[in-house]
């Protein structure tokens, strides 16, 4: 059983570590490593509406926020290893600035990363990118604006149900003639000719 730690860190139970951000549960505090920082790790803030990076560098403090909406969306790629069995899949806030970009999950390929891929873009309404090996960023769907496109379902007609009358039909009964009506032959018209 987990519990959720002040940072917004799925904490596994017994260890006390952070093993997983949940996309779900914004605003979550945590440390990414950073090469050119001090210590090699920088803080992130990561809510809804923004993204908020302290660092130091040189012994200088740094707080950098970019809005949520200036990243280009969510990445997923194939970080390759020593051998072949040790690449792992990592799920990035992509940002057309490398330097801006903000690691939000890392497994096996035999991982949850695609998983996390799609909860992470929900989560922050954005969409969903795939880096390739050359370090291309591109959709792996055609999008037009902030919706998909993709081909259009098929029709009902050809359905099992296609020859069923509709619900609201269905509760109707269809009239009959009775043979009794009444046949009026002999009489006069009751309508006024003037």
């Amino acid at each position: 059983m987990g519990r959720q730690t002040e940072t917004g860190a799925q904490a596994c139970a017994g260890t006390g570590s952070a093993s997983r951000l949940d996309p779900f549960a914004l605003p979550i505090r945590f440390a990414a490593p950073d090469a050119a920082a001090d210590g090699g790790e920088r803080r992130v803030t990561l809510d809804a509406e923004r993204v908020v990076v302290d660092r130091k560098v040189r012994s200088m403090s740094m707080r950098i926020a970019v809005p949520l909406n200036a990243f280009s969306g969510v990445a997923v790629r194939v970080a390759p290893g020593e051998k072949p069995e040790c690449d792992r899949v990592e799920v990035v806030l992509a940002h057309r600035d490398r330097a801006l970009d903000v690691p939000l999950h890392e497994s096996a390929p035999d991982g949850d990363g695609l998983a996390e891929w799609k909860s992470w873009g929900r989560a922050l309404k954005l969409p969903l990118l795939v880096e390739e090996l050359d370090g291309r960023r591109s959709t792996p769907s055609a999008m037009l604006g902030l919706v998909e496109v993709r081909r259009p379902r098929p029709r009902r007609r050809h359905s099992l149900l296609a020859g069923r009358r509709p619900r609201f039909l269905a509760k109707r009964r269809t009239g009959a003639l009775s043979g009794e009506a009444p046949v009026h032959r002999s009489e006069r018209e009751i309508i006024a000719r003037n």
